[in-house]
């Protein structure tokens, strides 16, 4: 996603580019031929993903052809303010709902309308099959100054600049500490789960079910989704804790996954006879991290004539839908610093690494966050114990107004809906509901009234135990 969003923009630009790419992956005719890609070196590309409002904005102001490319191929808008919960009341629409635009789309399909849209440029150049080990750099004194790179086949390549847009596994750090770069800064954190994903598509004569409920819920020991797609399909994603080796284990099975499925208020009517898999086989995909790595340190890139882009840079959690959004967006923020830069990279480094810092990092920030309560309400559930157990503990108390006050508030104040969804989308920043006055008045007078209302309805088994037995069954 990233490599070709900075391939189509920089041609834009006026640069010829050139696309290595491991995988042998010859162009596909259709979209239901590009979910067949074989895509090795990016397992993800057959599990969920969202395409947040932030990204269908960038693709709407700055990529308009791309956007059409994909709504003629098949994707679909989902609009806020289309499909609202019947207990909503007083909704009007405002002049920044037009932001609030959803995609409904396989990444696959994505991708292969991306990857059209660049070879039509006229200025980008696919080589597949093709692997990179290393770079090239020059005798300049100081910080290596990176000109081409050494391809597998042990040819080389030369370069004016170096996107370096190879995945969650990239291999840059050490590529540049072979050339005498400083070693970059890096912080990892486990996210603390493993995704379980599988596509479905519409049986003719059956439409989705109304979106007005959730999409998707957490119940602590299994965190879960449901992901429209293009040309009628839909997939759903399960997320474990790495340490439940038993759910781990039975959710691998197809037929334990669609059982599992049924048992959740946001997927079982999706899993009513309404829909066939399009797979035979669950995708999972484990080793699942929060990274983020710094290549400008003491005020310098570790290199010029390189910039690492998407999740060589920063990877997050898959659960939020994040990372197409966060792929794209750097892709753009790059050919920005190139516009105004030109051809000083060292000054292009610098540019983009201050972009990515003001508007991405605060999101990476957030993730890590929510992922360490997430990882200690599993660690309990797992053990048996309440997560919620000490009242003196705020996290106790803040679980609480999330799942007492913000998510009934979801279902009947258009106010915090909105909120909710501009921040989800990544238009306002994460701390946004938390700094709004109005907004956090509004959740905490819905907490309040928490025992004047009718339980909440549960999102699927409240005890991990219940569900085994439902599965088993």
């Amino acid at each position: 996603m990233s490599g070709l969003g900075a391939a189509l923009s920089l041609a834009r630009l006026g640069h010829d580019v050139t696309v290595f790419e491991r995988d042998d992956t010859p162009m596909p005719e259709t979209a239901d031929a590009a979910f067949e890609w074989d895509r090795r070196g990016a397992p993800q590309v057959r599990h969920s993903h969202a395409f947040l409002a932030r990204l269908y904005g960038l693709l709407r102001d700055s990529y308009p052809d791309v956007l059409d490319a994909l709504l003629a191929e098949g994707a679909t808008e989902m609009r806020f303010g289309d499909d609202l919960p019947p207990t909503l009341t007083g909704f009007e629409r405002e002049p920044g709902d037009d932001d609030l635009v959803m995609l409904a789309c396989r990444r696959t399909t994505f991708e292969w309308v991306l990857r059209r849209a660049a070879l039509d440029e006229g200025r980008v150049t696919f080589r597949t099959g093709v692997a990179v080990d290393g770079v090239l750099t020059d005798e300049r004194p100081g910080r290596p100054h990176v000109v081409g790179l050494h391809l597998t086949d042990g040819t080389t390549v030369t370069t004016d600049l170096v996107v370096a847009a190879n995945g969650r596994r990239s291999t840059v750090p050490e590529w540049l500490e072979s050339v005498g770069a400083p070693q970059v800064s890096e912080e990892v954190e486990d996210t603390g789960i493993v995704y379980y994903s599988r596509f479905y598509r519409l049986l003719d004569g059956h439409d989705a079910p109304p979106r007005t409920g959730p999409i998707g819920g957490d119940l602590g020991y299994l965190k879960y989704g449901v992901f429209v797609g293009d040309n009628r399909t839909f997939s759903i994603t399960l997320a474990t804790p790495v340490a439940d080796e038993e759910l781990r284990k039975l959710l691998t099975d197809p037929v334990v996954f669609d059982t599992t499925a049924r048992q959740l208020v946001a997927t079982a009517p999706w899993l009513d006879g309404r829909g066939v898999p399009l797979t035979d086989e669950v995708h999972v995909m484990a080793g699942l991290l929060n990274r983020w790595r710094d290549f400008v340190v003491e005020g310098e890139p570790v290199a010029t004539g390189i910039v690492p882009l998407g999740d060589a840079v920063l990877c997050t959690n898959p659960l939020y839908g994040r990372g197409c959004s966060f792929a794209f967006w750097g892709a753009h923020l790059l050919a920005q610093a190139v516009e105004t830069f030109g051809d000083d990279t060292r000054e292009v480094s610098l540019a983009y690494e201050a972009s990515l810092r003001a508007d991405i990092l605060p999101w990476y920030r957030a993730t890590v966050e929510q992922d360490a309560e997430a990882r200690r309400v599993a660690a309990a559930l797992l053990a048996g114990d309440d997560p919620d157990g000490d009242t003196s503990d705020p996290r106790t108390f803040m679980r609480a107004v999330f799942r007492e006050g913000l998510l009934p508030a979801l279902r009947f104040d258009a106010v915090v809906l909105r909120a909710f969804f501009r921040s989800f989308n990544l238009l306002d920043p994460p701390d946004a509901m938390t700094k709004d006055p109005d907004v956090g008045a509004r959740v905490f007078a819905v907490w309040q009234e928490r025992d004047q209302r009718p339980p909440e309805q549960p999102l699927g088994p409240s005890r991990r135990s219940d569900l085994l037995a439902l599965i088993a069954a």
